[in-house]
This record gives C-alpha cells, structure tokens and sequence, in this order.
C-alpha cells in the first residue's frame, strides 16, 4: 500500500476513498491517509497566513509609500480581506491562532514591503501595527 502512495498518489488516494466508503478500515492505509488530512489542515492555515501576507503587505505600502496610492492597492487590499473572510468562514477553527498567523504572516509582509518598496528595514515597525481586526476593517 505504501508504495501505491509513493509511486502514484492519485491512483492511491482513489483507492483509500474506495476502501473508506465500503468499511474496510483494515485495509486502509491509515498512517498515510491521516498524514494526509493533517496536512490538508496545515494547507488552510498557510492559505490563510499568504492572504494576510499580501494584504499586510499592501497595507504597509499604502501607509508609507501616499504619494504611489493607487486603485490596484486598494483592490488588492479589499481582495486579500475577501479572501481571508472566506477561508474563517470555511475553517472557523483558525481564529484561535490569528495572533500567530498574523505574526507569521507580518513577518512575510515584511521582507515583500522591504522589495517592493525599495525602504529599508527599519522603515516599517517591527512588529505588527494592525491587529487583525484593524487590518480586516481599516478603511483607506
């Protein structure tokens, strides 16, 4: 079973839905298949850690770079809220750790401004000036 999940993921995965939709627990290779869904878990957390990474980086562009404020900042920044919402929405569970996906993603936000800024560094606060409430709700 384990080198069906090695050499063609697809044709395995379709035979463990199979197995798990007729019962056949013992037949199922459980160690992968829960590997598996943690890592589905861990995929929601890291969308969710990029689309505040992007939103916190145009937040961070709009309040030190005014004079370049433009529409596809603005835009992007009600998209990334929209797309955050709706990961909450699907995933209600990830709301215990915002503080730390946002750090995370902060620190993310961070390096992106430092490039697309050409600021330095210490330009930007160290930590995190939004919470995410603020950062889900500021207006422009």
């Amino acid at each position: 079973m384990s080198d069906l999940y090695d050499r063609d993921f697809y044709a395995w995965a379709n035979e463990q839905s199979t197995l798990l939709r007729a019962g056949k627990l013992s037949a199922a290779d459980i160690e992968h298949i829960a590997e598996e869904i943690e890592s589905m878990g861990r995929s929601e957390r890291n969308q969710l850690t990029n689309r505040l990474a992007v939103l916190l980086t145009h937040l961070l562009k709009w309040r030190f770079q005014p004079a370049l404020r433009g529409n596809s900042w603005r835009l992007t920044i009600r998209e990334q809220r929209r797309r955050a919402f709706r990961l909450l929405d699907q995933n209600p569970s990830l709301r215990a750790g915002l503080d730390t996906i946002l750090a995370d993603a902060y620190g993310d936000a961070l390096l992106a401004a430092q490039r697309e800024t050409g600021l330095p560094e210490d330009a930007f606060p160290a930590e995190c000036p939004w919470t995410f409430e603020q950062a889900m709700q500021e207006e422009l």
